[in-house]
């Protein structure tokens, strides 16, 4: 934001130079990111006026002047600007004066000749000054201008734009009124507010106006005002201060418009009220209508945009830009003033959806004063009376109290100050710096109750209030000292075995992605399973297609797979690690850091002799290389996944010891064949949980020196009992002895009865400490087919 330091210290004029100024801003979170002039550097030009204007006897666009600049000698000076007469006032830059070039070394004026005429100087416009050109030709003086005087001087061209760095949660500052405030506050100076005449309305001439929704306007207020001379420029005072803040001056009634919005800001807009068809209404626009704005461009509304109508169609995007078609022009004569409160998030992403950023929709997307909207109409009226005449109408005012931002107390314990700034504050000195930055606050006890005002949207807790007492107090006048705690020198490996897991994948052929945690709704949606959870909506996402919080690492990986494929890359092998989100609002949000794998194509790189279509069990060995090697298989266990986004014949559940550590499995077809994608594996783990496995630490045991024995079993039960849960019952029932066991052997056929199947399992037996006999495996394999039996209903087969 580009603001003039002088109109800033006419609001509050400390006793500090312009660059102890830009520090205490600095200082106070109002970072000063640059101080220059108003025009470039030149000397040597004076206020001078043309006492006669002849013709060139040799070209025909060509005067000879001769200019008095007060030294009681006339300068003869040639010039061709059109607007060149006698009795103007003109800047002359003498014989030896350095004007501004764009090679930034100074353009030197010298005495020659123009078409055999001498001329010592020259006569100057404003670009010659480095100063905006508004017509063509000499830039024009004011008839009082004093002759002589240095051109910068009378001019204040050495007055100083200040550039700040405004941060989003402070659209407070965004206006002269906001910086001038800090600034009194600093330097304990009273606020010298702007003090202008109410103006009655004198006639009864008003429009009407309907508010659809009141939810994203709480506040709208309009005058109309009628009566107007449009032959009155806009005052020099004005355009000066217009000018110096980077404004471009366009016409009397739009520059009463931006001067009010950069002195409160307040964004106000101006219709032309003969073009204003019916009443006006404030609602959401309709999809697929469109609307021709002020710069020209035609856009076309999706729906979920406010605008301001009439009976006609719309008149303007509410709080970014207003139509072309209720434009104010040189001919208007009656206006409608428009002053609101719009809620933040009814404007926010929607000038950046349209390539638009306006100085309304940078105010109203960090949140504007609602508090001022009355103001800044009153202040607009009594300008445009003021100085171009007029009747003014009575106020139309609609709002919805309940509708406005609230403003709660906010309980502060004195101790809380100390204790984040580390700095001893008494209470009496918080007290008087909150109240003089306008946060009405008392002390009850050792609790200080404070109330924002209405224009700080940005303070809610207690921290933001603390905030607020650092920046005044001052940074510097904190001792640096480094805080005093407790150190836990234990080593955490967390980052390196987290590095050890991207190895292992990137050796089995993977690559690492790194993505965006936003992802696209509609990509979310395909995913459409309660067990995830809920999905969070960004209330100002980047563009469209990143506008939620992902729920899995799928929502991000599936598209770069989408992308490769494109490119030609038939075999794709993906992982990322990263949070996944889940929650419909922030309060609820569960954030669960993962690790996601995709793979497509074929298992080996082309050139591999054995190539084949990778399946689900090449999957499940890339998984269970995550593992720890020294994990106990016996811990493992697998169980079919419900989710409705896995093929439900072809994916699973990873748990060990009982607890669940993720799933993996083939993508279902449906998501697939949405997503244009081949069969694509996936797979994805609470990485926090597999980082916990790889902390455990496994007992080291010496081997048996005894003999291990093998007993193999082949029963047959029903096809629809899992083979995980017999082997969770022969680990059981087996005893102590029982080393391993693992399936082997799985057989459907005619020769079995209908709806069985044998399922074989091998058991391994041994005795640390001595040989087993004969007759204790054979009673722990009876033990075994007793509990299968009575379990399952399972038969030994012959």
């Amino acid at each position: 934001m580009k603001i003039s330091e002088q109109w800033l210290r006419q609001w509050a004029n400390p006793s500090v130079d312009s660059e102890t100024l830009g520090e205490q801003l600095t200082m106070a979170g109002l970072e000063l990111d640059g101080m220059e002039m108003v025009a470039p550097p030149f000397s040597g030009v004076v206020v001078g006026e043309v006492i006669e204007c002849a013709q060139h006897p040799d070209a025909d666009r060509l005067r000879v002047t001769r200019v008095n600049i007060g030294t009681g000698e006339l300068l003869q000076i040639v010039c061709g600007a059109p607007n060149v007469r006698v009795g103007l006032k003109v800047a002359v830059a003498t014989v030896g004066a350095v004007l501004p070039s764009d090679d930034d070394k100074g353009f030197k004026i010298k005495k020659g000749k123009l078409r055999g005429v001498e001329s010592h100087g020259m006569l100057c416009g404003a670009s010659e000054l480095g100063l905006e050109d508004k017509i063509d030709g000499l830039l024009e003086l004011s008839d009082d201008a004093p002759i002589g005087v240095d051109v910068r001087s009378y001019l204040n061209l050495d007055a100083k734009i200040f550039e700040i760095a405004i941060t989003p949660n402070r659209g407070d500052c965004l206006s002269v009124l906001g910086l001038a405030r800090e600034i009194a506050v600093i330097n304990r100076l009273p606020l010298n507010r702007v003090s202008f005449d109410v103006i009655n309305p004198s006639t009864t001439a008003s429009v009407g106006v309907k508010v659809a929704n009141t939810t994203a306007c709480p506040r709208y207020l309009t005058q109309r005002i009628d009566g107007i001379d449009r032959s009155v420029a806009t005052p020099e005072w004005m355009e000066s201060a217009l000018v110096a803040s980077g404004v471009r001056t366009h016409n009397f009634l739009v520059d009463v418009t931006n001067f009010v919005l950069l002195e409160l800001g307040q964004p106000l807009h101006a219709f032309d009220a003969d073009k204003i068809v019916g009443d006006i209404v404030v609602r959401d626009s309709v999809a697929g209508e469109t609307v021709e704005l002020l710069n020209e461009q035609t856009i076309t509304l999706t729906g979920d945009e406010l605008v301001i109508a009439d009976d006609v169609g719309v008149l303007a995007l509410a709080g970014i830009m207003g139509g072309a078609r209720s434009a104010v022009s040189d001919e208007t004569t009656s206006i409608v003033l428009e002053s609101a409160h719009f809620d933040q998030l009814a404007i926010a992403g929607r000038a950046r959806r349209f390539g638009l950023h306006t100085d309304a929709s940078q105010r109203f997307e960090r949140g504007v004063d609602f508090e001022l909207p009355r103001t800044a109409l009153d202040r607009a009226t009594s300008l445009i009376i003021s100085v171009a005449g007029g009747a003014a109408g009575s106020i139309t005012t609609v709002e919805a109290m309940d509708k406005l931002p609230a403003r709660h107390s906010i309980r502060v314990p004195v101790a809380k100050v100390e204790q984040l700034l580390g700095v001893a504050i008494s209470s009496d000195e918080i007290v008087d710096i909150l109240n003089r930055l306008e946060i009405a606050t008392s002390l009850e006890g050792d609790t200080l109750i404070c109330q924002a005002p209405s224009h700080r949207f940005d303070m809610n807790i207690a921290e933001d209030v603390v905030e607020e007492v650092a920046r005044i107090y001052g940074y510097a006048n904190i001792d640096v000292r480094l805080p005093s705690f407790a150190v836990d020198m234990r080593y955490d490996d967390t980052a390196d075995l987290i590095h050890v897991a991207k190895l292992t994948l990137a050796d089995a052929g993977y690559h690492e992605a790194v993505s965006f945690s936003f992802s696209d709704a509609k990509i979310e949606s395909l995913f459409d399973d309660e067990s995830l959870g809920a999905v969070l909506p960004l209330a100002n996402p980047i563009s469209s297609d990143l506008a939620v919080m992902r729920r899995t690492l799928l929502s991000s990986l599936l598209p770069v797979v989408s992308y490769n494929l494109n490119r030609q890359q038939a075999r794709v092998r993906l992982f990322e690690t990263g949070l996944s989100f889940v929650g419909a609002d922030v309060a609820s949000l569960v954030q669960t850091p993962s690790l996601a794998i995709v793979a497509t194509g074929m298992v080996y790189p082309e050139q591999h002799h054995a190539n084949r279509a990778m399946d689900f069990f090449d999957l499940k060995r890339d998984v269970e290389s995550l593992l720890p090697a020294t994990l106990n298989k016996a811990h493992i266990s697998y169980e079919r996944a419900d989710l409705d986004f896995l093929h439900p014949g072809q994916s699973a559940y990873l748990s060990v010891n009982g607890e669940r550590l993720g799933w993996f499995g083939q993508l279902h077809p449906s998501i697939a064949k949405a997503m244009d994608l081949p069969s694509v594996w996936v797979a994805e783990l609470n990485l926090d949980k597999l980082i916990a496995l790889n902390h455990t630490q496994s007992a080291i045991k010496a081997p048996s020196k005894f003999p291990s024995v093998r007993r193999d079993l082949a029963v047959l039960v029903d096809t629809d009992i899992a083979w995980q849960s017999l082997e969770a019952d022969i680990r059981a029932a087996a005893g102590v002895h029982l080393q391993d066991v693992w399936l082997f052997d799985v057989y459907t056929g005619e020769r079995l009865p209908a709806g069985m199947r044998s399922l074989a399992f091998a058991m391994v037996f041994q005795n640390h400490d001595a040989t087993l006999e004969d007759e204790q495996i054979k009673k722990a394999v009876d033990k075994v087919v007793a509990v299968l039996d009575d379990k399952h209903g399972a038969k030994l087969r012959d």
